[in-house]
C-alpha cells in the first residue's frame, strides 16, 4: 500500500501527464451534472453527452424535470440504458431538490445522499466539481488503477469495494489533490491502463506501480529458467 509520500508522487507524475483534470460529463450547473451522472450509469459519456442537450432544452430547470411525465423523460433518455429506472429517479429526483431544498443542490454527503438516484460516486463528483471540496469518485477507472498502482492491499476480497476504495485514497492523497486526482485517473484509465490491457510500456507511472513491479520479477524468473 502506498504512503502519503509516495501518492504525492504518483500525483505529481499524473499532473504532468495530464494537466487538465476535467470532467468529461457536459453540463450547465450542478443539477445538470446530477442529471449527467445517473444517467452515465452503465453508459459511455460520449453517449451522455449526446442525450442530456436533448433532455434539458425540453426540460431547461429542476422544476421542469420535476413536473414532467416520467415516459417523456424515459423516450429521450432511452439511448443511454436503463432508461425506465433513470428516468424515474431524474423526476423523483428533481421533485425533492424543488420541495425540499429550494432547487439548490445541497453541499454536503448527508443530504446528497437523500436524494434518489444519488450514490456516493454521485456525491463526491458534485462535492468536488461544484463545490471545490475534497472528494474521492471511486468510479471503475479509479478502483482499477487504485489496486493496480497499490494503494490497496492485495488479496484483499475488500479492495474493489467503491467505499474502501475511497476512504483508502483519502488517508493518502492530499485533499486539496484528490478531485483532480480522480479525473486523471479516469483519463489514464482510458488511455494507458484500460480495462482489457495495461500498457505499462508507455506508463508515466511504471516505476512507481506494484502491477509493473510484478511483471517486472515475472520476466526475471522467466529468464533465470
Amino acid at each position: 500500500m502506498k504512503s502519503k509520500k509516495q501518492a504525492a508522487e504518483i500525483v505529481e507524475l499524473l499532473e504532468q501527464e495530464y494537466p487538465l483534470a476535467e470532467c468529461f460529463l457536459d453540463s450547465d450547473g450542478a443539477w445538470q451534472l446530477l442529471v449527467a451522472v445517473r444517467l452515465s450509469a452503465q453508459c459511455t459519456d460520449l453517449r451522455v453527452n449526446a442525450t442530456t442537450p436533448i433532455l434539458f432544452d425540453r426540460f431547461p430547470t429542476v422544476d421542469a424535470l420535476a413536473d414532467a411525465d416520467v415516459k417523456e423523460i424515459t423516450e429521450i433518455v432511452k439511448p443511454c440504458g436503463l432508461g425506465n429506472s433513470k428516468a424515474r429517479d431524474i423526476k423523483a429526483c428533481m421533485t425533492m431538490l424543488r420541495d425540499e431544498y429550494n432547487s439548490v443542490v445541497p453541499d454536503n454527503m448527508e443530504d446528497l445522499l437523500k436524494l434518489p438516484g444519488v450514490g456516493r460516486k454521485s456525491a463526491n463528483l458534485i462535492l468536488g466539481d461544484v463545490y471545490g471540496k475534497p472528494a474521492i469518485v471511486a468510479d471503475t477507472h479509479c478502483i482499477r488503477l487504485s489496486n493496480r498502482i497499490g494503494f490497496m492491499k492485495k488479496n484483499d476480497k475488500t479492495s474493489t469495494d467503491p467505499f474502501k476504495v475511497e476512504m483508502q485514497l483519502k488517508k493518502v492523497v492530499a485533499p486539496e489533490k484528490q478531485n483532480d486526482f480522480c479525473h486523471r485517473l479516469v483519463e489514464h484509465g482510458r488511455a494507458v491502463c484500460t480495462a482489457r490491457k495495461p500498457y505499462c510500456e508507455k506508463c508515466v507511472l511504471a516505476r512507481v506501480c506494484d502491477y509493473k513491479k510484478s511483471l517486472d520479477k515475472q520476466a526475471e524468473k522467466e529468464n533465470k529458467k
